[in-house]
C-alpha cells in the first residue's frame, strides 16, 4: 500500500517533532514529507509537495489555521487539525467532518485519525472548509450543513432538512424532512454535541430532536412529542422541566 505523504505545521518547534516522531514510530502509512512553523512557508510546501494531507495547527501567529487555508484557496489534501486548547472551533471542525487532535496528542488517537483518513478519503475537502466557516459564525442558523459520513463518502445536507435522530448502539438513524432516513457510525452524542446550537435538544437518551419540528406535545409523565412526520417520542422524566423551558422560550 502506498504511503500518504504529509505535511505537519505548527509554530512550535517541539510540537513539530513530537509528532513528527509519534508518526514515523507508530503509522507506517504516513511519509512526512515536509514540517513547517510559519503559514506562508507551509502554502509553499503544499504547492511543491502536493501532500495528501496536512497536520494543521489552529492558533499560529499573523495567521490562524483557518486563514492559512483561505489563502490557499484549492484544497486537494484532508486536514487533520491539532489544537492545545478546547477550542471554540472544535464543535464547528466536528459538523464540518474533518478530524482533530488534542495536544499533547495521545498515539491511540493519532492512530485512529489516521486509520479513519485511509478510510474516509474523500475530494471535498473545500466543501468541508465551506462547511467549518458557516459553522464558525456566532449566528447559528439551520441553513447551515453537517457533513454527514455515508458508505460513499460524506453528504452535506442542511441542519434544517433534519427533523429527528435515533440512536441504535454504536449507530445513529437520521430522519429528514423529505428524503429517506439513513444510518450511519456516529455516536448520538457526537450529534448532540454539534446540534446543541442549533435548536436541538435529547428528549431521552435514545432521541435527538429538532425543536423547530415539534407539531405538538402531549403531559403525562414525562410527555411525549409528536413530530412533523408523526413520530411520537417519549420524553425523559428527568429532561421534562428543562425540555418545557425551551420549548417555551
Amino acid at each position: 500500500m502506498e504511503k500518504l505523504k504529509a505535511i505537519l505545521i505548527d509554530d512550535e518547534l517541539s510540537s513539530l517533532q513530537n509528532l513528527q516522531q509519534k508518526l514515523e514510530e507508530f503509522c507506517p502509512d504516513i511519509q512526512v514529507a515536509a514540517t513547517a512553523q510559519k503559514p506562508q512557508e507551509a502554502m509553499l510546501l503544499i504547492k511543491h509537495h502536493k501532500p495528501d494531507v496536512i497536520f494543521l495547527d489552529i492558533e499560529m501567529p499573523k495567521m490562524s489555521g483557518f486563514r492559512m487555508l483561505d489563502e490557499l484557496g484549492e484544497c486537494d489534501f484532508e486536514i487533520i487539525f491539532t489544537t492545545a486548547y478546547n477550542h471554540y472551533a472544535i464543535d464547528a471542525i466536528r459538523i464540518s467532518a474533518f478530524d482533530y487532535l488534542m495536544k499533547p496528542i495521545a498515539i491511540k488517537e493519532l492512530q485512529v485519525a489516521v486509520d479513519r483518513l485511509n478510510k474516509m478519503r474523500t475530494s471535498q475537502t473545500r466543501e468541508k472548509i465551506d462547511i467549518l466557516k458557516s459553522s464558525m459564525n456566532e449566528k447559528k442558523s439551520q441553513d447551515d450543513k453537517i457533513a454527514i459520513p455515508t458508505s460513499e463518502g460524506l453528504e452535506f445536507i442542511p441542519i434544517g432538512d433534519i427533523l429527528h435522530i435515533e440512536s441504535s448502539s454504536n449507530y445513529s438513524k437520521i430522519f429528514f424532512r423529505e428524503s429517506k432516513p439513513i444510518v450511519v457510525t456516529k455516536l448520538l452524542k457526537d450529534f448532540e454535541d454539534m446540534l446543541l446550537p442549533y435548536r436541538f435538544y435529547r428528549i431521552h437518551n435514545s432521541h435527538l430532536i429538532n425543536l423547530n419540528y415539534i407539531k405538538k406535545y402531549v403531559k403525562a409523565e414525562g410527555g411525549q412529542v409528536i413530530m412533523q412526520d408523526g413520530t411520537t417520542i417519549d420524553v425523559a422524566r428527568r429532561k421534562k422541566e428543562e425540555f418545557l423551558r425551551m420549548i417555551a422560550g
